[in-house]
């Protein structure tokens, strides 16, 4: 019996190495009043980027979640650190790099040959500031 919980707990590990995000974990703490640069996040479907993470912050106003933040470091081959830039529809962002493209609401790949969503970051909101943390 205890060999076979061993090769169910091993297997389930093997298994599951790999499929956490791949852009790397760094510390973030973005924190800004919601001034002039950052006053399209007061509506929905506005974005704005911030200092922060592997290559800038993604900041979004989500019809569904509220304000949403995302690393701009695409998840496809992240070493490369190619920024995502939002797309002029405004639900979508490209990595240039790889014409990978990214859902704003929720980061996930809409678009080949990503296969993974862009990391996330939780927001704290007030009246008055933002902030990114992780």
């Amino acid at each position: 019996m205890r060999k076979f919980i061993l090769i169910i707990l091993t297997g389930a590990c093997l298994f599951s190495c790999g499929k956490g995000n791949p852009v790397p974990s760094v510390l973030v703490n973005f924190q800004s009043p919601i001034n002039p640069q950052y006053s399209a996040l007061n509506t929905v479907g506005g974005h704005a980027y911030a200092p922060g993470g592997v290559a800038g912050l993604l900041l979004y106003h989500s019809q569904t979640r509220g304000i949403v933040a995302f690393d701009r470091c695409s998840s496809y081959q992240p070493e490369k650190k190619c920024a995502v830039t939002v797309d002029d529809t405004g639900l979508t962002a490209t990595d240039a790099c790889s014409g990978s493209k990214f859902s704003l609401e929720d980061g996930s790949p809409v678009k080949a040959p990503a296969t993974k969503s862009l990391r996330s970051y939780q927001v704290i909101t007030t009246q008055f500031t933002i902030q990114v943390v992780n």
